[in-house]
């Protein structure tokens, strides 16, 4: 069965995206079978892996409102081998519908991946930058929390919100719940502040906090524009090395499954 990890922070611009796309690919290529679930009405995890947003006719939106299957609405990709299920601006509209419910409406993503868990080692799920109703279906369904953020002031307010809404939500739905882990992003050594925010999050979090860190990289900010993963645009890139490294600490730590299961989940192909 798959572990489920949303990939979250209200704030926007800190590589949650980047960081969804270049894990997800780096896993598959250590032949775990891999789902990124793009719940961003902007569908950039979706354009990143090279799908059309424009051209899908069924994404993540139609499944949250029972349009149609989570299986039919998988896309195959074959470079790396792994599934995506797409999502554009129709998302915005099945949000709305998901807040116009009475009941039942954080549990539809957690209800959606059911059918499709064990066809996958692990499911990524790119969350929206805010706390909306997405954010939450998507902390109601996950196992973990990754959180990718920028080492600077602004940063630590940010962290201690989407902790709070974490918290709320271990109480309420989910006491499975727990943060996977703090991941630094677009980290610059030379910068005074992002080191001693660096030093802070350490000293609060502890070993939660990833070894890996991501550095500003020109290859891994280009890679999608190319519709790429930055290890498929640039596998020597200081960027593509460190989501590997991401990766192994992640395998390492028993977050993700250490052997790699046989066949891959049915999906249908891009296009």
């Amino acid at each position: 069965m798959a572990r489920i990890i949303a990939v979250a922070n209200q704030k926007g611009g800190v590589g949650k995206t980047t960081t969804a796309v270049n894990l997800a690919a780096s896993l598959a290529v250590t032949r775990r079978r891999v789902l990124l679930v793009d719940l961003d009405p902007q569908g950039n995890a979706t354009m990143g892996c090279g799908v059309e947003k424009t051209s899908i006719t069924r994404g993540i939106g139609d499944v949250l409102t029972g349009d149609c299957s989570t299986r039919d609405a998988l896309v195959a990709l074959e470079s790396p081998v792994m599934s995506l299920l797409p999502a554009n601006q129709d998302l915005t509209a099945a949000e709305v519908q998901l807040l116009s419910m009475s009941v039942g409406r954080e549990i539809r993503l957690r209800n959606a991946l059911k059918p499709v868990r064990d066809d996958f080692d692990v499911i990524l799920i790119d969350c929206p930058p805010s706390l909306n109703m997405l954010t939450v279906n998507a902390l109601v369904a996950a196992d973990g929390v990754l959180v990718p953020m920028q080492c600077e002031y602004y940063a630590l307010e940010g962290l201690t919100a989407l902790l709070s809404t974490i918290e709320q939500i271990k109480e309420a739905v989910n006491p499975s719940l727990q943060v996977e882990g703090v991941l630094r992003t677009m980290f610059d050594p030379r910068n005074n502040l992002a080191n001693e925010v660096s030093a802070q999050l350490i000293e609060h979090f502890g070993d939660k906090v990833f070894s890996t860190i991501v550095p500003r990289n020109v290859r891994l900010a280009e890679a999608p524009s190319f519709g790429k993963p930055a290890l498929l645009h640039d596998k020597d890139s200081r960027g593509a090395l460190a989501y590997l490294a991401l990766a192994g600490e992640m395998i390492g730590r028993g977050e993700v499954p250490m052997t790699a299961s046989a066949a891959m989940g049915a999906a249908r192909p891009a296009g």
